[in-house]
């Protein structure tokens, strides 16, 4: 086989890689929008014979009120909320459902960044009979704003860090001369995305830079501190002869096991027993 051929085969073998990285990122990214505890609670409920679709917040900012709308087209369905702070001593606050031109609207009060509040929606039809939209009470955490400007820059990064984290494993496995150069590149974009504008929203959000371990058990800034000492390791033990690819192997697959973490996992909450 010629040079010609042989790089023809590099190529297309590289670019195999590269797509493969390229599912595994988009698929993750899904994952991610899919699964944690700051995606709304969705789904349909047959009340009579009206189908009725909800949506139901777990996530909002602090300047408002955290307001939904459920369109039911019939006067004589109505709902309440049943509603307490978590992590509080308060009793269970009940609140029947303002009917606003065929849509009931579920209120929750603002809450101080961090701050959660459980609560369940039922709808009642003219027979008096209850629909409870979710098997269990949901939970919405309320944060402070965070610029754009710092959100798009801190996810891209992050999910390039997984693409190149993805391609750098497939190229350490079969012992190609770009394993040292693409971990060194993940370990940078990780930092940059992960710890330096994974910081700055956590403190536009929840009014602390870190509260990951040691300093909390929020799991986003644990996991993103865990892959980057993996990352360190790798750099440290490899380098661009080859040796060390188990290392770069290693940390590709933490940082994909990272990544199947659900985002906001054990994320920042007040504690309101413990406030004055």
């Amino acid at each position: 086989m010629n040079r010609s051929h042989l790089r023809k085969l590099s190529g297309l073998k590289s670019g195999l890689f590269w797509f493969l990285a390229v599912v595994i990122t988009l698929a993750s990214l899904v994952y991610q929008r899919m699964t944690g505890p700051t995606y709304p609670v969705r789904g349909k409920i047959e009340v009579g014979d009206t189908e009725i679709k909800y949506r139901l917040l777990r996530t909002h900012v602090t300047d408002a009120d955290a307001r939904m709308e459920i369109d039911v087209d019939d006067a004589d369905i109505g709902g309440e909320i049943k509603w307490r702070r978590f992590k509080s001593n308060d009793p269970w606050s009940t609140q029947q459902l303002e009917n606003q031109d065929g849509s009931l609207v579920v209120t929750i009060p603002k809450q101080p960044p961090a701050g959660k509040v459980i609560y369940e929606v039922i709808l009642i039809d003219k027979s008096g009979t209850r629909y409870e939209l979710s098997d269990e009470p949901v939970i919405i955490r309320f944060k402070g704003h965070v610029p754009i400007y710092i959100v798009i820059p801190h996810v891209f990064l992050i999910f390039m860090s997984l693409l190149l984290s993805t391609r750098a494993g497939f190229e350490a496995i079969l012992n190609g001369r770009k394993s040292y150069s693409l971990a060194l590149w993940t370990l940078i974009i990780m930092f940059i995305g992960g710890l330096i504008f994974g910081p700055i929203m956590q403190k536009f959000a929840f009014g602390a830079f870190w509260t990951g371990w040691p300093l909390g058990h929020d799991l986003t800034d644990t996991k993103t501190a865990v892959a980057a000492l993996f990352w360190i390791l790798a750099i440290w033990r490899a380098d661009r002869m080859g040796r060390g690819r188990a290392w770069i192997i290693l940390a590709a697959v933490v940082t994909f096991i990272i990544f199947l973490i659900p985002h906001s996992l054990l994320g920042s909450e007040l504690d309101y027993t413990q406030m004055k």
